[in-house]
């Protein structure tokens, strides 16, 4: 969600809105002040809009003479009818650049080092909840729902509601200020600091756990989160505006910074399930345990396309493609929503990061994107337009920018596309702090003023992820009292705000359920992660009979992956960059387990482990002992991997994975032949060097979370077939770090392993495919069917894919490969079911460069099924006009 800062001391001061001036520097070495931007005549330009708007330098208007406290006159008739659009008039776009006060950017202090006539005693040394619990067995399961349920009109109630607000009061439910900021130098709620940013600012949104923030424990119980989100609904609710707030949190695999709460395989992990069940099951059970929090809006799903595979957030999103990430994207929506507006067991989805974030050209976070028109539509926009239909509440836009282009400042993406377009009528949030940022990182604005003014003044954007400061809630009341922006824009996206706390009831129970706490970490939910892991894992190669492990082989396990709870759940994991090198594993009490232990449940025995080296590769450990047990075992499982991480801190140089773990698996083979299986805990695709060629096996296991091991060992020792497919390309060489399945079919696409790969245990065999007609006519479609069969020797699960190609696009590079429809199947040994598939002419349309959408009609369709799994299943079709 956000690139924050990483806080190591406690803070003396309450709010220091400078903070926003110099978070960016603290956060990355790449920034460059707003001070070094030389201002004198601004261009902005748009592909989309040829114009040229030029913008003269500020000049010093007086202070503004209106008070921010009283109501203006304003007109609401028209915000029922038109907030799906979300615009104001052009003239609104082309106000010129406005002359601000000199204020924004002066700290604002509050007193916080007593605290409720308290002194600060706490060293800052966090510990674990005490707060216990016994989690139920199971509770009553809900199906995907067959509707969607979606954002709609304004109500009349909330529209009478915004039009007796004062101007400070809407811009208060537009500001998003972040839970360090109620935290007091003890650990602790600071009312004081509540009040302050109810009373003064009308803050209608916090977000994030106070376990990021310097609160006193690591993990807060969901019963601990309610106490402190409940205390702030209380203070909200009796003071400033008297609305209830809504809070948001990443729970972005299940609700990852609540105590004992289930986390589900990291997105790319569910992905290789090729399973949707898995996406809204994670989503269900995520909205459960962040609602038992008092929490109400989660900050997923994530449909971000993973490109550049040196991206450190690959791990969080649905892979490469944009058929799997649009299927996947759907049914996760579906499960963290429900029906959100009646269903309080539910909260708020939002679809991120809007748009083409997961392609930054070198690879490092918030690099900038290089993506053409035509190539954002075909490929980036779906997995978003998938969540749209499927009814999501809220969206946020990405860091950064497009072709040059800031995407928070952007009339084209958030309003004419993401609005007009794809016809999305929720709430729209920024990603934290990234209106500044336009100023302190981007330059692309001369301050903070300019840049909210162009955010507001351009887009859509209804709330703003502060974070920090007051700095927003300044400018833009600034901005309306000087004129530059309507207060008819302020009231386009509080009225969409207060929809969406109504719509999830926070109008009349604004309170954490608290009996929803029982369900948090129940036996139902674990196996239903367990089964994730169990079809996401996949076997991408086995040799010389070393999968699976027979009880009797004496097997010696090496690395640090395989005794790790932590480092199987990586980012986004108790903590934002998961448990430190010092709280390990027993942050986790309990809630989770290792493949090693998984191993002694499977086999009933206490399997022989070493760790072989540290998680980042830097020096060997007892590489003697190592060594000498390598000689005398039957096959080596060596456990390789990443350390935990999200976004900045998570950017390297280079795909290849640390040179000790590498060197690990080339000492063991120096001293034996015997079957090396090298198992992979990874967020992304990492270069094996030659240790792709040395082992006997590879498993890739991604992030499979903390009920990971178990499944793990399951699948080594047979008990479970595995059945994961691969969601995107694995990269043989550094070249290869942005390689697709869908690039232009004349660059070489030979990958480590290609996207969709994935073997099993048992022989699966295919028939030719067929269609109902060798011809697709224009506004219909055909059947496509294959029949499989398992030839044995287990059950097996197998996933169907479909993929087309055509010789040529007239004017645009045809793609090598695209995925069109896929289905997941379970086959006895013996047994044989025949698949079939519709295709419709309009599957394979696609945006030329010219903008225009539609089919090559006269070149040949070639049907393929499972192509880089299954050879030459192909037949051939013709397209007519």
């Amino acid at each position: 969600m956000r690139n924050k800062k990483v806080k190591t001391t406690i803070p003396t001061s309450l709010i220091s809105t400078a903070a926003a001036a110099t978070a960016s520097q603290e956060y990355s070495s790449r920034q460059l002040g707003a001070n070094n931007i030389p201002y004198g005549l601004q261009t902005l330009h748009s592909e989309h809009d040829k114009s040229i708007k030029l913008y003269p330098p500020s000049e010093q208007l007086p202070e503004p003479n209106i008070n921010p406290d009283a109501t203006t006159a304003n007109s609401l008739d028209n915000l029922a009818d038109n907030t799906e659009t979300g615009s104001n008039s052009e003239a609104a776009y082309e106000t010129p650049d406005p002359a601000y006060p000199v204020t924004i950017g002066e700290s604002i202090t509050i007193d916080s080092t007593a605290v409720d006539n308290q002194q600060c005693t706490w060293d800052g040394v966090q510990i674990n909840d005490p707060v216990s619990w016994t989690p139920v067995d199971k509770y009553k399961y809900q199906p995907i729902p067959k509707q969607a349920i979606s954002p709609g009109n304004i109500d009349s109630d909330i529209l009478a509601i915004v039009k007796e607000m004062t101007i400070k009061e809407k811009v208060g439910q537009m500001t998003q200020i972040q839970v360090g900021q109620l935290v007091d130098c003890n650990g602790f709620l600071n009312e004081t600091a509540v009040r302050y940013w109810i009373n003064e600012w009308k803050v209608g949104s916090f977000l994030e756990s106070p376990g990021n923030h310097n609160g006193r424990y690591r993990w807060y119980s969901p019963q601990t989160f309610a106490d402190f989100t409940d205390a702030v609904q209380r203070i909200a609710l009796e003071n400033g505006p008297k609305i209830p707030v809504i809070w948001g949190l990443d729970s972005v695999r299940g609700a990852n910074y609540v105590k004992g709460a289930v986390m589900f395989p990291a997105g790319i992990g569910a992905a290789a399930t090729f399973d949707p069940q898995f996406a809204y099951d994670a989503g269900r059970i995520a909205a459960k345990d962040t609602r038992a929090a008092g929490v109400h809006w989660a900050f997923a799903p994530i449909s971000d396309l993973g490109v550049n595979k040196l991206w450190s957030r690959t791990y969080e999103n649905f892979g490469e493609d944009p058929y799997l990430s649009s299927q996947m994207t759907a049914a996760s929506v579906r499960g963290y929503q429900g029906n959100y507006k009646r269903d309080r067991t539910r909260v708020a989805a939002c679809i991120k990061h809007f748009i083409a974030y997961g392609y930054p050209f070198n690879g490092e976070d918030r690099a900038d994107r290089h993506v053409a028109p035509h190539e954002l539509l075909e490929f980036y926009v779906p997995p978003f337009k998938a969540a749209i239909d499927a009814g999501v509440a809220s969206a946020m836009e990405s860091y950064g920018v497009v072709n040059g282009e800031p995407v928070v400042m952007s009339h084209y993406y958030l309003q004419e596309l993401l609005r007009e377009q794809l016809g999305f009528r929720g709430m729209l949030v920024t990603d934290w702090g990234e209106i500044n940022s336009q100023a302190t990182v981007y330059r692309t604005a001369k301050d903070i003023r300019q840049a909210t003014w162009a955010t507001l003044g351009r887009t859509s954007v209804d709330m703003s992820m502060v974070a920090d400061d007051a700095s927003f809630g300044q400018a833009v009341l600034e901005l309306v009292s000087s004129g530059a922006l309507p207060e008819s824009r302020l009231d386009e996206s509080v009225g969409r705000i207060l929809q969406l706390k109504k719509d999830l009831g926070l109008f009349e129970q604004p309170l954490a359920d608290r009996s929803l706490a029982e369900t948090v970490g129940s036996a139902q939910d674990i196996e239903a992660a367990r089964n994730a892991v169990r079809e996401s894992v996949t076997l991408l190669k086995n040799e010389n009979g070393a999968l699976p492990l027979k009880d009797s082989d004496k097997v010696l396990f090496v690395g640090p992956t395989l005794n790790s709870t932590r480092l199987m759940g990586g980012g986004w994991n108790v903590h934002w960059q998961g448990p430190s090198d010092v709280e390990g594993d027993s942050v986790y009490e309990g809630f989770g387990d290792t493949i090693v232990r998984g191993v002694e449940s499977v086999t009933g025995s206490t399997p022989v482990y070493f760790e072989g080296t540290d998680i980042g590769g830097t020096k060997f450990i007892d590489i003697d002992e190592i060594l000498e047990a390598a000689a005398l075992a039957d096959k080596i499982v060596v456990g390789l991997g990443e350390n935990t991480y999200a976004e900045n801190l998570g950017n390297i140089g280079e795909l290849a994975l640390p040179e000790r773990q590498l060197d690990l698996v080339y000492q063991i083979a120096a001293v034996t032949d015997k079957p090396i299986v090298v198992v992979l805990v990874q967020g992304r695709p990492r270069g094996l060097g030659k240790a792709a060629d040395i082992a006997s096996a590879v498993v890739n296991a991604y992030l499979p979370g903390e009920y990971g091991g178990l499944p793990i060992a399951e699948i080594l020792y047979g008990r479970v077939n595995p059945s994961g497919r691969l969601p995107y390309t694995y990269p043989a060489t550094e070249a290869q770090a942005s390689t697709t399945v869908w690039q232009p079919a004349y660059s070489d696409y030979s990958p480590q392993w290609a996207f969709g790969y994935g073997l099993g245990y048992s022989s699966i065999a295919y028939s030719s495919v067929a269609a109902s007609s060798s011809i697709l006519n224009p506004n219909s479609s055909i059947e496509v069917s294959v029949t499989v069969t398992n030839n044995g020797p287990y059950t097996q699960k197998e996933t169907v894919m479909l993929f087309t190609n055509q010789p040529y696009h007239f004017g645009i590079a045809a793609e090598n490969n695209r995925l069109r429809r896929f289905t997941k199947i379970s086959l006895d040994v013996g047994q044989t079911k025949e698949i079939k598939f519709t295709l419709a002419a309009d599957d394979l349309a696609f945006w030329n460069g010219d903008l225009k959408h539609g089919i090559q009609a006269d070149a040949p369709v070639t049907l393929q099924i499972n192509p880089y799994t299954q050879h030459n299943i192909t037949t051939p079709i013709s397209l007519t006009t």
